[in-house]
This record gives C-alpha cells, structure tokens and sequence, in this order.
C-alpha cells in the first residue's frame, strides 16, 4: 500500500507526465501551423510607386498598406489589403484615367492585377465604371470583368454583367447588358 507521501509524488508524476506530453502536442500544432503560414518578404504603410517608360510618367499608384509575397508563394504578388489610387497617364504625362478600390492584388510574373470591392474607374472623357470585382492585363492592355458593371456617361447609365475595355477605359464592350438608362439633362 502507498503511503500519502507516496501518493502525492505519484499524482505530481502522473500529472508532470501529461502536461509534458499536452505540451507537446501543442508545439507540434504550433511548428505545423508554422509552416503552412507564408509571411510577406516587405510590408510598407503610406505607399507611392511611380511607374515610368523612358523617363514619362506612366503610372502612380498609391495605398495605405501594402504586402510582397515573393518566397513560399508559386507566383511573386503584391497585396494592398487597405484598398488602392491607381493615376494612369497618357503619352504626354497629362492624366487619363484613375482607378480605386477597397483590396488589390498585383500578380508579378504574369503582369496582372485584381481588384475587388468597391471598384471605380473614370476616363479621361469622365465616364465611370462601377464594379465589385476587374481584372487589369497589363501585357493584353485590357481591363475585364465577369461581375456586376455599371457605366455612368454625361448622357446614359448602362448597366450588365461582364466587360472588356482597352486599358484606359475609353473603348469597352459590356457582354450581357442587363439595363440602360437616359439621363435628361435638364435635371443637371
């Protein structure tokens, strides 16, 4: 029989043995969780990049956070979790077309991006593009979309499902227009 000294050293052991062991199981919980996680190579806050050809200011893009997955990842990508203010230019550096949204992902090696949420791109001519989800190929030159698209111009509101326009968004084609309105110009 074990006496109650012994019994308390039995139960300390015994007790010892599992949180030992409970430990265990969480650290190899916690270094496979680890390795699952993929953390961004560069975070920056307040970001301005400037895209330039041949010392002309092509493109200014602006975000408040922004996030560079390059190692881990099977595609290098830029991530703007806090939304974006995209300016394009024209040839002569005069601004022609901006686009903004609430989330942004620029793909590196395929050279394109997406943005969702709140998607609003405007022209040159002021024509505006309201969408929640657009895809911009920067090597085809095109913006496209397979979502909601509403197109606000001076004289009509055309609104459908899909899109494709050239990149400044000055000649584009809805694929399944679902509704057209006049706007009557006395009412501006």
């Amino acid at each position: 029989m074990l006496s109650l000294k012994n019994r308390s050293y039995l139960f300390l052991l015994m007790v010892s043995v599992f949180a030992i062991s409970s430990c265990e199981t969480d650290r190899n919980e916690i270094m496979a969780l680890g390795k699952k996680t993929v953390m961004p190579d560069l975070t920056g806050k307040g970001v301005t990049m400037l895209y330039s050809d041949s010392t002309v200011l092509k493109i200014k893009l602006q975000t408040p956070q922004m996030q560079k997955y390059e190692k881990g990842v099977k595609e290098p990508v830029t991530i703007m979790p806090k939304g974006l203010f995209v300016v394009f230019y024209d040839d002569n550096g005069k601004e022609a077309t901006t686009l903004k949204a609430d989330y942004g992902v620029k793909y590196e090696t395929s050279k394109r991006m997406e943005v969702r949420y709140n998607v609003e791109v405007v022209n040159v001519n002021g024509e505006k593009l309201n969408t929640e989800h657009l895809v911009w190929d920067e090597k085809k030159k095109k913006i496209i979309s397979d979502a909601f698209v509403k197109i606000t111009t001076a004289k009509n509101i055309i609104m459908g499902k899909g899109l494709e326009s050239n990149q400044d968004f000055t000649q584009y084609e809805i694929k399944e227009i679902t509704g057209s309105i006049r706007v009557d110009d006395n009412n501006q």
